[in-house]
């Protein structure tokens, strides 16, 4: 495959007011420049140059279903809002994070970037590629600048066409026909920018419309260094078997703990006492193939190589992030962990591995920032 140039985000753009915009304003028949279609089944029209300047990202509106359109246009009508932007997103494991995926148009997303004027890199993302942000680029795309998206058979890799600094909350972006084949739910997420007007000023009016369940983030800089504390906030799996088995993930951040809401965790995870290992409190239906792996351990005579777990389930974020780890959905183990920790090779024997894998689970020691201890489970498997 030929290789592709890479567009990388030089800084903010514009300079005069923007026009307030609706959620999908009509594109003019023109594009502003025109790349090759990349992917034929996930391309869309080019989109026009970028009239006005940029706008500033304040809130994100991150919802278990789709916004309806009376919902977006009374959101529109609250005074102070000055620009919308209507998009999909899913909260997806990639190379062992967790990531927020967004399926735009570009033609309206990309006003809320700094990069919202460099023409060349939201017509990549409507010829099917994707647009990711640079800090997390060497944890995720491949030496062939492809990114896996979704959970073991159902993940589908994107060709990474550009660098961009996202909205906070937003790591990688798809365009509209990639969001098709990837999200469960669609035009479920929401871009505001309120200009010159506090977003803190508005945020009572969005409760009202929006109701509690839905997760509103503030992006602006007085709230950009944290969730906000006790506030509801939501993961939304990708679609597939293991997606399933997540569901939709409810919790609350107090401090730095995560607390997942009560009925997700009566339904969704169970205490049973493995082979080798002893007691563990993981995700429903990984138990099943944890037990099966663990016996098949034993059956080849491997028994010496496992002999100890740091855990199953443990509601947290990724060190350093406000990105939930595998573990927070129970749905990952961590096997020998004395000698196994994140960034070296680790002594983890390759004939456990091998049957942890034929059992659906991905092993951390190929990872790029390795995590040989950890085994997360990627495919269900029918177990007797």
């Amino acid at each position: 495959m030929a290789a592709l140039a890479l567009c990388t985000v030089m800084g903010a753009c514009g300079g005069e007011a923007p026009k307030k915009t609706a959620a999908k304003p009509s594109r003019t028949p023109s594009p502003a420049v025109s790349v090759p279609v990349f992917d034929d089944d996930h391309s869309m029209p080019q989109p026009p140059a970028l009239e006005g300047a940029v706008a500033r990202a304040d809130i994100l509106i991150y919802d278990t279903e789709t916004l309806s359109s009376s919902m977006v246009k009374r959101i529109e009508g609250i005074d102070g809002v000055f620009a919308t932007d209507v998009f999909s997103m899913a909260n997806t494991p990639i190379q062992g994070d967790y990531y927020n995926v967004a399926a735009v148009d570009p033609a309206t997303y990309r006003r809320f970037t700094l990069a919202g004027k460099q023409d060349a890199i939201w017509s990549r993302v409507a010829a099917g590629e994707m647009a990711i942000s640079s800090p997390i680029a060497p944890k995720v795309e491949d030496e062939e600048h492809f990114v896996p998206v979704g959970v073991g058979d159902a993940a589908q890799d994107v060709h990474v066409g550009a660098y961009v600094e996202h909205p906070k909350g937003i790591d990688l972006v798809v365009n509209e026909e990639w969001g098709e084949d990837l999200f469960k739910v669609e035009g479920n997420a929401m871009l505001i920018s309120t200009l010159k007007r506090s977003p803190q000023s508005i945020r009572k009016p969005l409760e009202k419309i929006v109701g509690k369940d839905a997760a509103i983030q503030m992006l602006d800089i007085a709230s950009v260094l944290g969730l906000n504390p006790g506030a509801p906030q939501v993961a939304i799996a990708t679609s597939g078997s293991v997606g399933a088995a997540i569901g939709i993930y409810r919790y609350r951040v107090v401090g730095n703990q995560v607390i997942p809401e009560s009925s997700w965790t009566a339904s969704h995870l169970r205490t049973e006492t493995m082979p080798l290992i002893g007691r563990v409190t993981c995700n429903t239906a990984m138990l099943p193939q944890l037990r099966a792996a663990l016996n098949d351990v034993v059956a080849q005579g491997l028994s010496e190589h496992v002999y100890q777990t740091a855990g199953c389930f443990n509601a947290r974020f990724i060190a350093g992030s406000t990105r939930l780890s595998n573990h927070a959905f129970g749905m990952a183990i961590d096997l020998n962990s004395l000698e196994n920790g994140r960034g070296i090779r680790g002594q983890m024997n390759p004939s456990v591995v091998k049957i942890f894998e034929k059992w659906g689970f991905a092993w951390g020691g190929t990872w790029k920032y390795t995590d040989p201890m950890h085994f997360e489970l990627v495919r269900i498997v029918k177990v007797g």
